[in-house]
């Protein structure tokens, strides 16, 4: 039998791989998709024997599209939906997801992903462009510290927040929080963004010089430009990170009134352990703003995770 051509065994062999990627993602999407569906069904439909994938059904009929019993009670629930004429709209949102831990979680992630951007970015930059004592040892040491699990420090975090709120006569559990995040996700975001300046070529910032910025000058108007794709990475890595995090807000913050999204659903989960379509309805309003934001920002988000690897 006569052997197959090179470019007919390529197109084989990149046919496969794209049917085996289409499989797994199909697999990867039935949870997602359950939870869309179960958060758009009553609960009779949710706890019927046997399940039906969609409420379609008549006495006549398996599915018949007229006879939809579709419901957004969950998300009503989760939003605290009430209809007023004192409101601009002629509606407010009193859910506690939606006015207590969702804008908490946007602040705790947009200012720790901020600040981890800017201090990463110019930690980068020393390692990148300088040589010191102990250059090489502290690197090492940066990177050892991401292997450490961040549950292994929560009980000196914690102590530390009670001799803190002991000690300070302002405190705030929120700046607290930011910080600790500040400090975990710090690390590995120096390796990245010392990765994207080192392919930076160092002659354009000497150009820069030469033609008459000081250091400064050159640091913003030449390498700050072209490392913003790393800045921005790093960016969308902590915010993301920060986002889905749960248990060192659950166990370091002690107001509810200061918890992430991710108690919120907890909170939920006490709550209504029955009630399917409230739970689904709070896990696709927390999932949604990053399935958004990682649909904007794919490119970026993988260059990310492959960026100081690949570079550094």
């Amino acid at each position: 039998m006569s052997e197959l051509p090179a470019w007919s065994r390529k197109k084989r062999t990149n046919t496969l791989v794209n049917l085996a990627l289409i499989i797994i993602v199909l697999v990867a999407m039935i949870p997602i998709a359950t939870t869309i569906l179960i958060s758009f069904k009553q609960q009779a439909d949710i706890t019927r024997k046997p399940p039906i994938i969609f409420p379609c059904d008549t006495e006549t009929s398996a599915f018949e599209l007229n006879a939809c019993r579709w419901a957004v009670e969950g998300y009503e629930r989760v939003l605290g939906f009430e209809v007023t004429d004192e409101a601009a709209l002629g509606f407010k949102l009193m859910g506690n997801m939606i006015r207590i831990y969702i804008p908490n979680t946007i602040l705790y992630a947009s200012v720790s992903a901020l600040l981890v951007s800017l201090i990463a970015g110019l930690s980068g930059y020393a390692f990148s462009r300088y040589r010191f004592r102990g250059h090489r040892a502290l690197m090492v040491a940066i990177y050892a510290i991401t292997g450490v699990p961040i549950l292994t420090n929560l009980l000196a975090i914690y102590q530390m927040g009670i001799n803190l709120r002991k000690a300070l006569p302002i405190w705030d559990e929120r700046l607290y929080l930011i910080f600790i995040y500040l400090g975990f996700f710090l690390p590995i975001s120096v390796w990245i963004m010392k990765g994207f300046i080192d392919a930076i070529p160092v002659e354009l910032e000497e150009a820069a010089l030469i033609e008459g910025c000081n250091p400064l000058g050159a640091l913003f108007r030449v390498t700050v430009p072209l490392a913003m794709p790393g800045m921005v990475s790093v960016f969308l890595m902590t915010f993301v990170n920060v986002w889905n995090e749960f248990i060192v807000a659950y166990l370091l913050v002690p107001e509810n009134k200061f918890k992430p999204a991710l108690f919120g659903l907890y909170d939920f989960l006490s709550q209504n352990i029955i009630n399917l379509q409230v739970l689904a309805a709070a896990c696709i309003i927390i999932a949604a703003p990053m399935v958004v934001l990682f649909l904007f920002t794919r490119k970026t988000f993988f260059k990310a995770m492959v960026e100081g690897a690949v570079k550094g």
